[in-house]
């Protein structure tokens, strides 16, 4: 479990599922640009940033090539990384194909699974969400084939051009990655993200558990001590959370 100290008058935030690019980039450039105005406001206080996932709709790194666009965004997280704030990054089902790219130009690790943190003696466990729990059993037969080494090679050989037209297409238009059904609130028992954060519980304690991936703002009490937070999204609800060393609340941006 990784331990970080929170400075005093400082704070902890997490955002997740931009899909920058969708389904347009023309379409998606306001959310961008809210979205960088955001990174702008917290960065006075901000002491590390989660980015939970899926901030683009599609991502993938050739050996010396990565997708057209986004300049605003990594801009900003360059400017954040470069003034000492800690960056953290989750991929998420649309941007499993990260190589390196976000390490070496914005130093800002990334991580393809869950990962446990203590902040402040407070316990946190935070990941993406897609293919955790008991269900979602379509992306994860489409994870193993996205994840494959042979498919990855083979995908690498197509242009760029094509490539990227390509998985944009299937992105937008493919419910089982695009996620449609993962903005229906299920009900308690059956969210399968409350489900495994209740199975993780049996054998280790957590303060709280944050995914994004549902697209939904979600606040759920586990149990007297523990807590369930799903992020929302920065397409409908732009909602994230704020860990101020005692406190985790969900918030929303106001225009």
């Amino acid at each position: 479990m990784k331990n970080i100290i929170l400075p005093k008058d400082k704070k902890i935030y997490f955002a997740s599922d931009n899909h920058l690019g969708a389904p347009t980039s023309k379409e998606s450039l306001p959310r961008e640009k809210k979205f960088v105005a955001w990174l702008d406001s917290i960065k006075h206080d901000a002491a590390v940033i989660f980015l939970m996932g899926d901030l683009f709709d599609f991502w993938f790194e050739y050996k010396t090539v990565v997708p057209k666009g986004f300049t605003r965004t990594l801009g900003k997280l360059a400017e954040l990384t470069d003034s000492g704030i800690e960056i953290n990054y989750f991929v998420g089902n649309h941007d499993l194909w990260m190589d390196g790219y976000f390490e070496e130009e914005l130093n800002i690790p990334v991580y393809h699974k869950p990962q446990q943190y203590l902040i402040n003696n407070t316990s946190f466990f935070v990941g993406h969400g897609d293919g955790l729990g008991p269900y979602d059993k379509g992306f994860k037969c489409m994870k193993k084939v996205f994840t494959n080494p042979v498919a990855k090679w083979f995908f690498r050989w197509l242009h760029p051009d094509l490539g990227v037209r390509l998985a944009q297409h299937l992105s937008v238009n493919n419910r089982i990655i695009s996620g449609e059904a993962d903005a229906t609130f299920l009900g308690e028992d059956k969210e399968w993200l409350i489900l495994y954060s209740k199975r993780k519980l049996e054998s280790q304690h957590y303060d709280h558990f944050i995914f994004g991936h549902r697209h939904l703002p979600l606040e759920i009490q586990l149990n007297e001590k523990s807590k369930y937070t799903n992020l929302g999204d920065w397409i409908s609800y732009f909602t994230y959370a704020v860990f101020d060393g005692e406190k985790l609340s969900l918030e929303k941006l106001e225009d």
